[in-house]
C-alpha cells in the first residue's frame, strides 16, 4: 500500500509553532510522506522571514506561496486571500497530495480550505469549535469546520460544538491542543542561554508580552497602546515583547512597541520572532503573560503562569483558572490580583484544560488510519 502524502499549509510563525510536534511525527512515520507549503508572514521580511526557522528545524519545504500583500490592511488581506487560492491551487496540482492539514482560523488557512475543498481534496482541521468573538478569526474557523472531513478538538466541549454544527461524530475527535505538546516534550532553554539569545536579562518580576490587533472592533489602537503600557510599565518590572501577527493593525502595534522599547531597552524588549522554543522558555520564566493571544490562554496553564488577557479578542474561548479576563480600566487591579500570593497559590497545581501532550501522536494515527472522502451528511441533533 502507498503512503498517504500529507500536505500541511502554514502561514504564521505561532501556527507552524503548534504544527511542530506533529509535523515531526508525520516525518518519522513509515506510513506516511510530508509536504509542506509556507505562505504569507513566513516569506515576509517584515515579520523575520520565519521559513528559515522551518528550514533550520530539518523540514523540506515543497512549496513557498508568496500571496501576503503588504501593508496589512482589510483590502489587502482579501486580495492576499485571493493570491493564496489562485497560487495553492498549482501547488496542490503539483504535489497531489491525499490530505490537506489545516489548523486554526488565519485567512491564508481558509484559501486553503477553500481551495482543497474546490479541487476534491479531503481537509482534516485542527482547533475547530472554538469561540473567539472578538476576530474575524470565529467565521473562518467555522467555515474551515464545514469544508473539512476529519476534526481535531482541543476541548470536549469544542468537540460537542462542531458535531453541534451537523458533523458526523465518528469524524470528530477530542485531540488536545498540540501547543501543549512542545512543553511536554521539547528541550527549553535555560535562563541563561535564553538571555544570551536576546542580550536582554530578566529581573525577579518580568512578564511576557503579545498583543494583537482586535479585528471586529473600531478601536484606537495607539491610544489603548498608551493606556495599557503606561498601566504595567508603572508596576516597574521588566518587559518582554513579541510582533502582533500579520493582522490589519498589526503594523501600528509593531511600530508602537519598536519605539517604545527604545526608551528602556534595559527595561524593555521587543522580539520580531521568539520561534517555539524561545518563546516558551520565556514564558517560562516570566512572572506574568499580558496581552490578548490565544497562547497566553492554551499554554501558560502548562507552567502554571498567571495570565491577564485584555479585551474581547478572547471572548468565548475556554481558560483555565490562571487567566484573569479585563479591559484597559481593570487592568491595574488585574496585574495586582496576578502578582498576589493568594492568585498564586490558588493557581499552584491546576491542570491544563487543553490536554497533556499526547495531540500529535493521537493526530498522526488518525491521519495515518481512518477513511477519507469528500462526501459528508449533515447530521441533524437528535431531539429526543
Amino acid at each position: 500500500m502507498k503512503n498517504r502524502k500529507i500536505c500541511v499549509v502554514t502561514g504564521s510563525r505561532a501556527e507552524y509553532g503548534l504544527f511542530f510536534p506533529i509535523l515531526n511525527k508525520i516525518k518519522e512515520s513509515p506510513a506516511l510522506d510530508l509536504q509542506l507549503i509556507v505562505t504569507s508572514s513566513h516569506l515576509a521580511i517584515e515579520f523575520g522571514e520565519t521559513y528559515k526557522e522551518i528550514e533550520s528545524d530539518g523540514f523540506s519545504i515543497d512549496e513557498k506561496v508568496d500571496n501576503l500583500i503588504l501593508p496589512v490592511t482589510s483590502s489587502s488581506i482579501a486580495k492576499s486571500s485571493a493570491n493564496a487560492t489562485s497560487l495553492l491551487s498549482d501547488s496542490f496540482n503539483r504535489l497531489k497530495p491525499d490530505l490537506i492539514l489545516l489548523l486554526g482560523d488565519r485567512y491564508e488557512t481558509h484559501a486553503a480550505a477553500t481551495t482543497a475543498m474546490l479541487m476534491n481534496i479531503p481537509i482534516a482541521h485542527i482547533h475547530g469549535g472554538e469561540i473567539t468573538e472578538g476576530a474575524v478569526d470565529e467565521q473562518i474557523r467555522h467555515s474551515i469546520t464545514k469544508m473539512s472531513y476529519l476534526h481535531f478538538c482541543s476541548t470536549e466541549v469544542y468537540r460537542k460544538r462542531v458535531i453541534q454544527m451537523g458533523e458526523d461524530p465518528l469524524r470528530v475527535f477530542h485531540s488536545g491542543a498540540p501547543g501543549v505538546d512542545n512543553i511536554v516534550n521539547m528541550k527549553l532553554l535555560k535562563k541563561h542561554e535564553l538571555e544570551a539569545d536576546l542580550k536582554w536579562k530578566f529581573s525577579s518580576n518580568s512578564a511576557l508580552f503579545s498583543y494583537h490587533p482586535v479585528t471586529l472592533e473600531q478601536t484606537d489602537l495607539e491610544s489603548d497602546l498608551h493606556s495599557i503600557l503606561k498601566i504595567i510599565s508603572a508596576f516597574r518590572f521588566k518587559i518582554l515583547f513579541t510582533y502582533a501577527n500579520a493582522d490589519p493593525g498589526g503594523r501600528i502595534i509593531n511600530d508602537y512597541l519598536e519605539n517604545f522599547c527604545i526608551k528602556d531597552p534595559v527595561r524593555y524588549k521587543v522580539v520580531k520572532n521568539l520561534g517555539q522554543v524561545k518563546y516558551l522558555s520565556a514564558m517560562k520564566y516570566v512572572d506574568l503573560v499580558i496581552g490578548n493571544s490565544s497562547s497566553s490562554i492554551i499554554e501558560a496553564a502548562s507552567f502554571r503562569k498567571p495570565v491577564i488577557n485584555i479585551g474581547s479578542r478572547q471572548k468565548g474561548r475556554l481558560k483555565g483558572r490562571n487567566v484573569i479576563d479585563c479591559n484597559v480600566d481593570s487592568l491595574e487591579k488585574s496585574v495586582r490580583l496576578a502578582l498576589s500570593a493568594s492568585f498564586q497559590d490558588k493557581i499552584n497545581n491546576i491542570a491544563n484544560i487543553y490536554g497533556d501532550g499526547n495531540a500529535a501522536d493521537f493526530i498522526t494515527e488518525k491521519i495515518k488510519t481512518e477513511p477519507l472522502s469528500v462526501m459528508k451528511k449533515f447530521r441533524d441533533l437528535s431531539t429526543e
